[in-house]
Formats: C-alpha cells, sequence, structure tokens
C-alpha cells in the first residue's frame, strides 16, 4: 500500500509519500517546508502569515515528494491528511489541498489526528511495540501522556493544566531574549551550562496524578532574571537554560515513568517535537532502561511536523467520504 500524506497543522507544509509492505514502513519522501525565518521576526507563529505561505508552498512541496518518491498520482491507494489540532486556517489548506487530490485522482482519503500521529511516527523506525504502551507527547501546544492498549487503541491519561512543555521552552526564551523558537537555542545555551545553578522548582512532580504544569516553573525563571544584572553574561545565560531545562525534563520523565508503572507498560513511547531535545532522549531512555521495559523515540527528522507520520497514522485509520471530512482545530484524544 502507497499512502500520500499532507501535513499543515501549522507553520510547515509538509507532504510525504510513505510504502507499507507487511506491516514495514518505507519513507519513500518526505517533503517539509519550514516557515521558521518567517515567523522569527514576531517571536512566534502568526496565523495569517501561515496560512499564506501554506497556499504558495502546498503544491510544490506536492510535486517535490511525488518527484523524490518516483510515483505517480495512480501508484497512490490512499491519502492522509491532518485534520486537527492546530491553525484553523493552517488546516484548511491542507484539507481542501487533500479533498481536491481525492476527488482528482479517484482516492480514498483518512482524517487524521496530529497528536495520534506523533505517536505513529514511531512505526516508521520498524520496530516491534509492545503493549500496553506509554507515550510521552511533548510539543509546542501540548504535553500529554497516553495509554495505548493496542495500535488503534489511545486513551490520554494525563496533560498538562497550562503551558505545554515546548511552550514554556519559547516563553522562557523570550525572557532571556534569545531569540526563536526557544527550545534548540535553549538546549545548545544548555549544553555550556550548570544544571544546578538554580534550584527552579518540578512543579506537580510529587502529585498522585499524571499531570504536568508549566507557568509556574516559567514564573519562577521570570523571578530569577528580575534579581540578575539587565545584561547577562554568557554563563549566567547558559547556567539559566541548563537549570531551567533540567526542571522541565525531570518532571517529563519522572511523570512517564510514574504513569509507565502505574499501567504496568512494557514500552514507553516519545513523541511530538520536544521528543528532539537531546537532554529528554537521554535521561528518558535511560530511566526506561532501568526498568526493563522498551524505549522508543522517532528520528530526529520525525519529531517536528511532517507528513510521512500523517501516512503511518493513515494506515491505521478509517476512510472518510472527501465530503464529509472537517477540520477540527480542537481535536483531542479522548
Amino acid at each position: 500500500m502507497i499512502i500520500f500524506g499532507i501535513e499543515t497543522s501549522c507553520d510547515e507544509t509538509s507532504a510525504a509519500v510513505v510504502k507499507i509492505n507487511r506491516n514495514h514502513f518505507f519513507v519513500l519522501s518526505n517533503v517539509v517546508s519550514s516557515q521558521i525565518k518567517i515567523h522569527q521576526p514576531y517571536g512566534g507563529v502568526v496565523p495569517e502569515l501561515a496560512a499564506r505561505n501554506h497556499i504558495k508552498n502546498i503544491l510544490p512541496v506536492i510535486n517535490q515528494a511525488l518527484i523524490e518518491a518516483k510515483i505517480k498520482p495512480n501508484q497512490v491507494d490512499k491519502i492522509a491528511v491532518t485534520v486537527g489540532p492546530g491553525l484553523i486556517t493552517s488546516l484548511l489548506i491542507g484539507v481542501q489541498t487533500a479533498k481536491i487530490l481525492a476527488y482528482t485522482w479517484q482516492k480514498p482519503i483518512a482524517g487524521i489526528n496530529h497528536m495520534v500521529a506523533h505517536i505513529y511516527a514511531n512505526w516508521l523506525n520498524n520496530k516491534l511495540i509492545k503493549f500496553p504502551a506509554i507515550a510521552l507527547i511533548v510539543s509546542g501546544g501540548h504535553t500529554e501522556l497516553v495509554l495505548i492498549k493496542n495500535k488503534n487503541n489511545f486513551k490520554k491519561v494525563g496533560q498538562t493544566l497550562d503551558d505545554a512543555a515546548g511552550e514554556a521552552f519559547d516563553k522562557v526564551a523570550q525572557l532571556l531574549n534569545v531569540g526563536y523558537p526557544g527550545g534548540p537555542i535553549i538546549s545548545r545555551l544548555a549544553e555550556r551550562g550548570d544544571i544546578n545553578a538554580f534550584n527552579f522548582p518540578r512543579p506537580m512532580i510529587e502529585k498522585d496524578n499524571f499531570n504536568f504544569s508549566f507557568s509556574g516553573l516559567k514564573t519562577a525563571v521570570l523571578y530569577t532574571i528580575k534579581d540578575l544584572p539587565k545584561k547577562l553574561s554568557d554563563k549566567q545565560l547558559a547556567d539559566l537554560s541548563a537549570s531551567f531545562q533540567q526542571a522541565v525534563v525531570e518532571t517529563l520523565v519522572a511523570k512517564t515513568i510514574k504513569a509507565a508503572e502505574h499501567f504496568k507498560a512494557k514500552t514507553v513511547i516519545l513523541a511530538g517535537g520536544v521528543a528532539a531535545n537531546k537532554l529528554l532522549r537521554e535521561q528518558l531512555g535511560k530511566k526506561v532502561k532501568g526498568l526493563k521495559r522498551d524505549f522508543l523515540m522517532p528520528d530526529f527528522s520525525f519529531c517536528t511536523d511532517n507528513a510521512a507520520m500523517i501516512a503511518a497514522a493513515g494506515y491505521f485509520t478509517k476512510n472518510t467520504p472527501w465530503q464529509k471530512l472537517r477540520v477540527d482545530p480542537n481535536l483531542e484524544i479522548k
């Protein structure tokens, strides 16, 4: 089976071709057009700018995906497209384009939950996944723990009550005035810093649930900065970044391990844009190994938003008549 994936939930325009043969996934192409430089001056994604650039990029990206995969539309068996969650104006570009392709190519189409697709990015590694599994999804807009009973059964068991982890990285980067996107910048600065330089809180780490909260941590960073000189030294920037990142990672790891033990998970899965964070990958992997559980994380290229994960999710998702396909910017994992 060959699935054509389309992703436009935020500020990446992506199209991919994934071939599935005997439950093995082969990424024939995965084209991503990023808008980071466009949104950098604003310190975050501007929805109208994102939508305009999706319109400009969508057809060239689709054509490039077909060219790189060396296939023609008549070889595609199915189309998969993100329907939510995300920015409604961005989602509409991808969904309307996918519906037109489904009609003109005469192919079935499936609407994909973007968050579920982040989990399915781990299927692209072609490793055996034992169930039940616990997935930590960490991105700019979401931080969730999901119980996976089988490849089609997902249940959210924990989530952030305020800021997502990725959002906290961006906001702290703004406080430090080091640029956007915050995650990669903070991570690079942290490599030269002391994780014990500042004693930041680990929010809700002792609470007997699987929820997160990062607004208090962000506020703690703000008050710490106010007590420092207005012009921060390179060492202070590095130490603040390292101490903040360690607090976030410790919290994410502790809650994930707690959920894995509670639900007797055989596999722990890491997913989402923040899954590219090296410290998180290392520390969660080490803890999971200590529990003698399997640990899966996507390749770096499949952490951030991409259409290959959408195509992978399409393999497990029922088709919807293109006339009935609708976007849902607030779509959730129940």
